[in-house]
């Protein structure tokens, strides 16, 4: 069965007893503190007008602790959940001009769903420093996420607190006044996963969220309509990197397409997108039934003009067995779409090469 497997040659940091995660460490000089403050949030209407009950008054917990320790903790606190949740993803990805790309669900899915992928890519999210994750329920209120610097953030109804604080002291995890993890000081973060050539049942990072989004029913918590900076400007029409995953019923494996376009909004871009990965479709294309944006990034103008400069990649089938990277007519808002991987198309192609 895939699975994923931490880079052995990456060294962790420590520092005295407290072991910082794989992917993400202080770069200057710091005493991390280990333990936990908690805070009182009174209800205050915090998703008003949106999909999400308001969340009532509640207790939050921010908690450091060493890195040995951030699965086990987990593992004791997610037993505060029902059996059916809302998962939470962050992911930070290739976007341009959103930092953080943040998941969500919008529909119960089974806690099994979200523990099962936690163990089966537990360097992926425990030890990646790119990726944050968690759950949360309404009824009772619960929410609970560890974040890409792996500190977690806790927030429980007034009537659960006894149960959070027996199971810090349990862990032996201290009320202080400021706990201190990596993102206390200046600090990096980097992807841990290896994926060695002989090695096809590790995953990468990119292939783990597609599963894991499709797996927890997760969208990205943006506005689809329009097209937003981290400082919330709306920037415009803006070019895209798309990769589309077309299936299809008579061939087992799917095929995906790169797609470069020019787009306002999210909605757009993913009709763009799987419009132009469709009509790349020559053999059978009766069969092919279905085509899903597995990404979009936005790029800058500097970044797209290197991207078409080279041929879309392949699978590490060579260059010369690549499959042409056209360049479709002048003037449309689709500027190159073209298949990953093998000329032939039977072939599973990577679903997330470097561009």
């Amino acid at each position: 069965m895939p699975t994923c497997q931490a880079d052995e040659s990456i060294a962790r940091v420590r520092v005295g007893d407290f072991a910082f995660p794989l992917g993400v460490y202080p770069v200057e000089e710091m005493t991390p503190k280990r333990g936990y403050l908690v805070e009182f949030e009174p209800a205050d209407g915090d998703n008003e007008g949106g999909d999400w009950e308001e969340w009532p008054d509640r207790y939050v917990y921010d908690i450091v602790v060493s890195s040995e320790q951030i699965e086990p903790l987990w593992r004791q606190l997610v037993r505060l959940l029902p059996p059916r949740v809302y998962p939470i993803l962050d992911f930070m990805g290739r976007d341009a001009y959103r930092e953080i790309d943040p998941y969500i669900s919008y529909e119960l899915v089974g806690l099994d769903r979200v523990t099962d992928a936690l163990r089966r890519y537990r360097d992926f999210f425990f030890e990646d420093g790119l990726v944050g994750f968690g759950a949360a329920c309404d009824d009772p209120f619960v929410y609970i996420f560890v974040d890409e610097h792996k500190i977690l953030t806790v927030r429980i109804g007034t009537d659960r607190r006894e149960k959070v604080e027996a199971l810090l002291e349990a862990f032996g995890v201290p009320l202080i006044e400021e706990p201190m993890g990596a993102d206390s000081a200046a600090h990096e973060h980097r992807g841990v996963l290896a994926t060695p050539p002989n090695r096809p049942d590790l995953l990468n990072q990119d292939e783990i969220l597609e599963i894991v989004r499709e797996d927890w029913k997760l969208v990205l918590n943006i506005d689809p309509e329009g097209n937003l900076d981290d400082e919330g400007q709306d920037i415009g029409e803006t070019a895209w990197r798309c990769v589309v995953r077309v299936s299809c019923e008579k061939h087992p494996d799917a095929r995906y397409a790169e797609v470069l376009a020019l787009a306002s909004s999210l909605l757009e871009i993913e009709d763009t997108a799987g419009s132009a990965a469709a009509s790349l479709i020559t053999d059978d294309p009766g069969e092919w039934t279905e085509a899903v944006v597995v990404t979009a990034d936005r790029v800058t103008a500097e970044a797209l003009a290197e991207m078409i400069s080279k041929p879309i990649p392949g699978n590490g089938l060579g260059a010369g067995k690549r499959e042409p990277s056209p360049v479709l007519t002048p003037g449309s808002k689709v500027l190159r779409a073209g298949w990953f991987g093998t000329g032939g198309g039977d072939e599973p192609a990577d679903p997330t090469p470097d561009a």
